[in-house]
């Protein structure tokens, strides 16, 4: 009796991990898809737009592998197949030990993710802003949520395409700063209160001069790694969860196959 019970319980335990994959796994697909469809949601802030796509290409992908393992896992509970079972726990060891690996990989990585950022972040602010539509409306967000400007700071802005040759995108009016005055205009997302007079006359900059208090001061990169440090303890949190999850679902996906051998023989 208290086996038959244990036995249920494994089993719809490891029904409801798998339920928690699939959610997991179409969430990944969705959003992945949505992503590269929809540039006005996110764009790569990078000028190689093909690395951006490839790795929502891997989050798809991803995602339909777990997809794939969930099914696996839902199916060889339920039908307590042996077969399914034994394939459920070698893809998602196969994706336990690849989570290792990126995650290590990663790691030693990490120092190397703060200068991309911000040399890409740069790049386009100096070449893509007010030419590119949807970049341009990215870098809007990025410094009006985050209270930011440029990626290292307000100079940025100065001996950009936004200043240079004026704005290509309609509803953007920039004034040519190549008349010797040696001022630059800022963006309207740079100022801490849109659309009033303070903001209007703190826009415009004079090269190497001071920057009004109307403006945000700080960089965006630095702005967006130190929200990230500030959830890196919920970050922290997510992967020991989904760490745990996957665990028993390896655990009980190999005790409940065992418990089927175990009752074929028997009642052979």
């Amino acid at each position: 009796m208290v086996m038959s019970q244990c036995y249920g319980i494994i089993k719809y335990t490891l029904v409801c991990v798998n339920l928690v994959f699939w959610a997991l796994g179409l969430a990944a697909v969705v959003l992945g898809v949505w992503m590269l469809v929809d540039n006005t949601f996110i764009v790569s802030l990078t000028q190689e737009e093909s690395n951006y796509h490839a790795g929502l290409y891997i989050m798809v992908a991803a995602g339909a592998l777990l997809l794939i393992v969930s099914f696996l896992g839902c199916c060889g509970a339920f039908r307590e197949s042996q077969c399914l079972l034994v394939s459920f726990f070698s893809c998602l060891l196969v994706i336990v030990v690849a989570q290792i690996a990126a995650g290590a990989w990663l790691y030693t990585h990490r120092d190397t993710f703060g200068p991309l950022v911000k040399r890409a972040f740069t790049e386009t602010i100096k070449k893509d802003y007010g030419v590119i539509e949807y970049r341009t409306a990215t870098i809007d967000a990025f410094q009006s949520n985050l209270g930011c400007c440029g990626a290292n700071g307000p100079d940025d802005w100065a001996g950009s395409e936004y200043n240079t040759k004026g704005s290509t995108l309609s509803g953007l009016s920039v004034p040519v700063t190549s008349n010797g005055n040696n001022n630059y205009e800022l963006p309207e997302s740079c100022c801490k209160e849109k659309g009033s007079e303070a903001c209007r006359r703190a826009r415009q900059v004079k090269i190497g001069g001071f920057v009004d208090n109307a403006i945000y001061s700080e960089g965006c990169v630095d702005k967006l790694i130190s929200k990230l440090n500030d959830q890196g303890c919920s970050i922290l949190i997510a992967i020991i969860a989904l760490g745990i999850v996957e665990l028993i679902g390896l655990i009980f996906s190999l005790v409940l196959c065992c418990a089927i051998g175990s009752s074929d023989r028997y009642k052979a």
